[in-house]
């Protein structure tokens, strides 16, 4: 069940991250508008669509780790930016409350996600203290 509703939540957001990206990249009229409204140049919206496909194709692709966690943490970063700019120019509440919830969507897949997809230590703890003892002077 828990391997479902990873998959579920990733595949989701993964598609709404790839579109969105794609969107961003092709400057499409409403991309281009929404990004006047906002107050930010166009040039943004394809920096945007760039980290937003390279982020879904993060956290589909197996391996990579830390992509992965670098990834959720750029979602994050995108997509609270998005809710506090829809905000701060008094947007309708739906365009404030849409990141926030693919942010909770990223949320469960990032909780979700199994054992192979996360980071993990980075010297497991045998090699710590082996690497640890062997710096130690023994005496004669």
């Amino acid at each position: 069940m828990k391997t479902i509703a990873y998959w579920t939540t990733t595949g989701l957001l993964a598609a709404a991250f790839l579109a969105g990206g794609f969107f961003d990249l092709s400057h499409a009229p409403p991309v281009l508008e929404g990004m006047k409204v906002l107050g930010y140049p166009a040039y943004v919206a394809t920096i945007l669509g760039v980290w937003k496909v390279l982020g879904a194709a993060a956290i589909l692709a197996p391996g990579l780790p830390r992509a992965k966690e670098w990834a959720y943490a750029g979602i994050l970063f995108d997509l609270t930016g998005a809710a506090a700019s829809h905000a701060f120019v008094s947007d309708p509440a739906g365009k404030v409350v849409t990141p926030l919830v693919l942010l909770a969507l990223a949320g469960a897949s990032w909780a979700l996600r199994p054992a192979s997809r996360r980071l993990g230590e980075l010297a497991p703890a045998s090699v710590r203290g082996s690497a640890h003892e062997a710096a130690i002077p023994r005496a004669a």
